[in-house]
């Protein structure tokens, strides 16, 4: 070997260009030229090398593709979508919107709300999980679902309070306003199920009080405010953490 290894050194370089490209292009026929017994047995030696490479490289990718496979297959697939990812965002500035227009149901000041006595009257308003548990915990369909609830059940409660205001002649356009927000929340949502090819929750059944008074009106609008401000809160959270898990990028 040591002697065919010196032979091979010792050619001129034309010669080494000529036999690479004889290699080349003869590798899979096997047709070897009849030149000199050295070319015959660098040829044979190569192909064989190169031939061992081959199978043990293909035997190793066919493996690693079905690993491939099964990861995929046994892995929850990520639900990124531009649509989708889209529409989180313009639910996450609605919720912005709808904020603003909460904090002026009523017309309170920030120092007459705290001398002002309120009562959880309207037991038909959602309430809202804040835990660290809670959150690690949420699916997208699932969160989605959730607040198209929450949020048609809020809408009803806004309109419904429209009503009692306009009954009393009271100022109801925060309530108009607030109304509007939360319908272009709930098509948002509604839109994104359908994206996701899941089904869209029936709107809850509410039994809503009767306002008596402007009084009562008042101390309804502080109710629905203070807890249409957290939902605000709280929808943002949730449609953060939903852009995470649906792997959007971040802006």
């Amino acid at each position: 070997m040591a002697t065919l290894m010196t032979q091979v050194m010792c050619h001129t370089l034309c010669y080494k260009r000529a036999l690479l490209h004889f290699v080349h292009t003869n590798i899979h026929t096997h047709t070897y030229s009849t030149h000199t017994e050295l070319r015959r047995r660098f040829v044979y030696y190569s192909s064989r090398r190169k031939m061992k490479f081959i199978h043990d490289s293909t035997s190793r990718l066919l493996h690693l593709l079905l690993l491939a496979e099964l990861f995929v297959h046994s892995s929850p697939r990520p639900t990124h979508s531009p649509s989708l990812c889209s529409k989180f965002g313009s639910m996450i500035l609605q919720t912005e919107g709808l904020m603003s227009s909460a904090k002026t149901l009523h017309s309170l000041s920030d120092e007459e709300l705290l001398n002002f006595a309120t009562e959880n009257r309207l037991h038909g308003l959602p309430h809202m999980h804040h835990t660290a548990a809670h959150f690690n915990s949420l699916k997208v369909n699932e969160s989605l679902s959730q607040l198209y609830v929450y949020t048609q059940s809020f809408k009803m409660h806004v309109d419904w309070l429209k009503t009692a205001k306009d009954s009393f002649s009271a100022p109801s356009q925060s309530a108009e306003d607030a109304s509007t927000q939360l319908l272009h929340l709930s098509n948002h949502l509604k839109t994104s199920l359908h994206q996701m090819s899941e089904e869209v929750p029936q709107s809850p059944s509410l039994s809503l009080p009767v306002a008596s008074s402007a009084f009562d009106v008042l101390r309804f609008s502080v109710e629905i405010s203070e807890r249409l401000k957290v939902f605000c809160a709280w929808s943002k959270r949730v449609l953060r953490h939903i852009q995470k898990l649906s792997h959007c990028p971040k802006h």
